[in-house]
C-alpha cells in the first residue's frame, strides 16, 4: 500500500490545494458544504453512502458508510471548518515553499482529509476489506465548539471500539492521547452612565465591577492541578467622560479531570452571581462545554497499536497530552476509546503561517491505512 500512496503524492497535492482555496469559515455555510462536496463526489466513487443532517445557517453535518458495511466499528471524525474569515483565500492562496505548504486550514485539516479519502482509497486498491469497517463523520462546525454536531458525534461514536480524531499531529510528530476539557462564558454587565465631570457620583462603573471580576475568576486557577480560567476579551463604556453602563467579558475555563469541571463551573457562577457594587447587574452565559480527554487502560492499548504500526514503518511517535479542545473530547466522553492528532504534521495552526510538513502527507497516510487494516483484523 505504501508504494500505492506514495505514486499518488503529486494528486494528493492537487487535491489539497483544491480543498484549501475552497473556503470554509465556520460561518460559511456555502464554503463549509463546498468542502463536503468535494469530498463526497470521491467518496460516493468508492461506494460509500452519505448521510446529510441539514442546518439552515451553519454547513451540513455528513455520515459516511460504504454501502457493503455491516457494523463499522471504526469512527473516523474530521472537521470541515476553518477559522479564517471570508477572503483570506484571496490574500493568501495554497502555495509551496520548499517541503512545506502554506494556506488557510492547510493543516486544520483540510490535509487530513486528504490523508483520510487516499488510506482509503489504497485499502480498496490493495483489495483489503477494511474500508467497510469505517464510518467517517464530517462535521461543519468544530472551530466554534461543535454545537450542532457534537450530539451527533456522540451518538454515533458510543457503542464503536474505536475513535479516530483527525486533528493534525504536532509539529514533532506525536499524537494526542489527553486534552484538557473547556468552558466558555460570557458575562455581562450593567451599571448606570453618569458625566464623569459633572455627576460622576450618580454613576455606578460596569468596567470597575468588571475589573473586580477579573481579578477573582484569575483566582480560581490552579495551574499546577491542570485548571486554568483565563478572561481573554473585555469590552466596555460608551465614551471616556462617561462612567461606564456596561461591560463584557468572555472567559475561557480549561479543566483535567470532570470533577474540576463540576467544581470550577461552581465557582465561576458564584463570583459573577455577587456584585462588588451596589446596583450593578450581572448576567453569565455559557459553561463547560467540552469534557476532558482521558487517557484510559483502553484508549492506551489503541495507542500501543498505534505506535506498533509506525514502527514497521519506520516511525518513532510519541503520544502527548494537550491543553487544546477537539472532537476526540466527545468520542471519549461516551467510552469510546480515542485518539486524535493522527493527521500529517505541521504547525502554527489559526496563523498566517499554517502550514503542512509535505513529506508527512503520504507518510502518515500509509500509517493511518495501516492502522485501519490493523484495527480491523
Amino acid at each position: 500500500m505504501q508504494n500505492t500512496i506514495n505514486s499518488q503524492y503529486n494528486e494528493m497535492v492537487e487535491f489539497l490545494k483544491e480543498l484549501v482555496n475552497t473556503e470554509s469559515g465556520s460561518y460559511d455555510k456555502e464554503g463549509v458544504d463546498a468542502v463536503a462536496n468535494l469530498l463526497i463526489q470521491r467518496y460516493e466513487k468508492l461506494g460509500f453512502v452519505v448521510e446529510i443532517f441539514k442546518n439552515d445557517k451553519l454547513g451540513n453535518n455528513y455520515r459516511l458508510v460504504h454501502k457493503e458495511a455491516k457494523d463499522p466499528q471504526i469512527f473516523i471524525a474530521a472537521h470541515l471548518d476553518t477559522v479564517f474569515p471570508k477572503g483570506t483565500v484571496a490574500e493568501r492562496p495554497f502555495s509551496i515553499e520548499g517541503t512545506r505548504a502554506y494556506g488557510p486550514g492547510v493543516i486544520d485539516m483540510k490535509a487530513s482529509h486528504v490523508l483520510t479519502y487516499y488510506a482509503i482509497n489504497a485499502l480498496m486498491q490493495s483489495g483489503n476489506s477494511a474500508y467497510k469497517n469505517v464510518e467517517i463523520f464530517l462535521n461543519c462546525d468544530e472551530e466554534i465548539g461543535s454545537k450542532t454536531s457534537r450530539g451527533l458525534i456522540e451518538q454515533y461514536a458510543k457503542n464503536k471500539s474505536y475513535a479516530l480524531v483527525m486533528e493534525p499531529a504536532r509539529a514533532n510528530g506525536a499524537i494526542v492521547s489527553a486534552r484538557r476539557g473547556v468552558g466558555t462564558y460570557e458575562l455581562l454587565i450593567e451599571g448606570k452612565a453618569s458625566h464623569s465631570g459633572i455627576a460622576p457620583e450618580a454613576g455606578i462603573s460596569a468596567i470597575q465591577e468588571l475589573s473586580y471580576k477579573i481579578q477573582a475568576l484569575h483566582a480560581l486557577s490552579r495551574h499546577d492541578d491542570g485548571l486554568s480560567v483565563n478572561v481573554g476579551l473585555i469590552s466596555g463604556g460608551t465614551s471616556v467622560n462617561t462612567v461606564a453602563p456596561n461591560a463584557r467579558a468572555e472567559i475561557d475555563v480549561r479543566i483535567s479531570t470532570d470533577e474540576q469541571g463540576v467544581e470550577i463551573d461552581k465557582l465561576v457562577r458564584e463570583v459573577c452571581s455577587k456584585p462588588a457594587l451596589e446596583g450593578i447587574k450581572l448576567t453569565l452565559n455559557g459553561g463547560i462545554n467540552r469534557p476532558p480527554m482521558v487517557k484510559t487502560p483502553e484508549s492506551g492499548a489503541l495507542i500501543d497499536i498505534i505506535k506498533e504500526q509506525a514502527r514497521l514503518l519506520g516511525l518513532d511517535i510519541e503520544d502527548i497530552s494537550t491543553g487544546g479542545g477537539s472532537d476526540a473530547s466527545f468520542t471519549a466522553g461516551v467510552g469510546t476509546p480515542s485518539v486524535d492528532g493522527l493527521g500529517p504534521i505541521g504547525g502554527y495552526q489559526h496563523s498566517d503561517k499554517e502550514y503542512i510538513d509535505l513529506p508527512s502527507l503520504t507518510e502518515r497516510t500509509a500509517l493511518f491505512a495501516n492502522i485501519l487494516k490493523r484495527l480491523s483484523q
